[in-house]
């Protein structure tokens, strides 16, 4: 039996892979370009949404253009700090217990906002909307569990001057440089600046991800920013398998380190490997699924995001979600975009179960994947501890359920 929507919202649920700057109110959008002399196509959200943050998309490029809009208005600590609290509260109201919210600072920064002020602004929205969840009578009088967050930094697989003031100084900096070696300074300095972050200052900065174009940006031109992430116990998730093959999934865990993998999509697309070495396309991707399998290298799943950004999977139950269930990989549903998809955790869930027929068994499974495979920004125990109560608390939702 599918689980009726009501049961979804009421379960406690993550998202591990949620972009801010994709996941704005959409009149929040529109109030602070009006506020800040950033012009839009339309000042409706209905105009928005028929002209730039669509139901579908012609393809990857149609849907990364809104980012131009967003990113305009989140160049400053008020508007970043607007933002993240509100997508944290957009969260709590659907029973997302745990997020882990990531951008690129170095699309806000400029001489005067530093990456240190530009994390600040984040955590300062993000860590307002716990601390009044945790003293609501949801928690202090019905036990619910508390909402807790961590901050994931984006490295960009390429970028151009024109994407901030700080990239544009970079460029200049490094005018000798061949583009590979620009690219992975700007991850190694994103790199520094987490771990001081996280260490001498005390945020919750949780992992390094590496987003971007994919096919011909591969992540072996970061590696020196995984290498100092890895050296200092910084977390890594890696987008791979969204727009290019297997193989980008296979660099991305024994290159990058990766202890998660964004998106994953094409890990069983065999038509898509490309290398004149490997001989047997179907025995690499079995090979590869086995490795992930093995070392429980969780898969961020973004299934309506999928659809839009690739349009020849077609229906939602030609998703490798499908394969990733029967084969007990270790994955977990996310959201990507909350704006330019139009979509909840709670609407993924609900999608991936009415096409997957989807159990409570494998529902939990694919929910508590979230809470067990999560970069908690605290200690092992604490994490432990966390959980378990996720568990108990989930445990009794369905059994309340059951019963009525």
């Amino acid at each position: 039996m599918i689980p009726s929507r009501n049961l979804l919202l009421s379960l406690p649920k993550t998202d591990l892979h949620v972009h801010l700057d994709g996941s704005l109110r959409l009149e929040t959008l529109i109030e602070l370009s009006r506020e800040q002399n950033c012009a839009l196509p339309s000042t409706t959200p209905e105009g928005l949404q028929e002209l730039v943050f669509k139901a579908t998309y012609e393809n990857l490029g149609e849907y990364l253009q809104g980012f131009g809009y967003t990113c305009a208005v989140m160049q400053d600590p008020e508007s970043l700090a607007r933002i993240a609290y509100e997508l944290a509260w957009d969260n709590i109201n659907e029973g997302v217990r745990y997020i882990e919210v990531r951008f690129a600072p170095q699309l806000h920064m400029r001489p005067d906002f530093s990456c240190q002020e530009v994390l600040d602004s984040v955590n300062a929205g993000l860590e307002r909307a716990q601390k009044e969840f945790s003293a609501s009578d949801a928690v202090r009088k019905n036990g619910e569990p508390e909402f807790r967050y961590g901050m994931i930094v984006c490295g960009l697989r390429k970028f151009a001057p024109n994407f901030s003031p700080w990239y544009a100084n970079l460029f200049q900096a490094l005018s000798e440089s061949p583009l590979k070696s620009v690219y992975g300074a700007a991850s190694l300095e994103l790199a520094r600046s987490a771990v001081r972050a996280r260490d001498e200052r005390g945020l919750p900065v949780v992992g390094f991800d590496l987003a971007g174009e994919e096919k011909g940006f591969p992540a072996e031109d970061h590696m020196a920013a995984f290498q100092f992430a890895k050296e200092h116990f910084l977390k890594r998730t890696v987008h791979a398998g969204e727009a290019y093959g297997p193989e980008s999934i296979f660099q991305a865990i024994t290159a990058a380190h990766a202890d998660r993998i964004g998106h994953g999509y094409h890990l069983f697309s065999a038509d898509l490997i490309t290398s004149s070495k490997v001989y047997n396309k179907e025995g690499y991707c079995k090979a590869l699924a086995q490795y992930v399998a093995d070392r429980r290298i969780t898969i961020e799943v973004c299934i309506t995001s999928n659809l839009q950004t690739n349009p020849e999977i077609g229906s939602v139950k030609n998703h490798a979600f499908k394969q990733m269930l029967d084969q007990k990989l270790s994955a977990t549903l996310c959201t990507d975009n909350r704006l330019m998809s139009r979509t909840t955790v709670t609407d993924e869930l609900a999608l991936a179960a009415t096409a997957f027929d989807m159990d409570l068994k494998t529902i939990r499974n694919t929910i508590i994947y979230g809470f067990k495979r999560s970069f908690f920004p605290g200690t092992y125990l604490e994490k432990r501890t966390y959980v378990r109560g996720i568990i108990d608390y989930y445990d009794k939702i369905i059994a309340e359920h059951t019963n009525d």
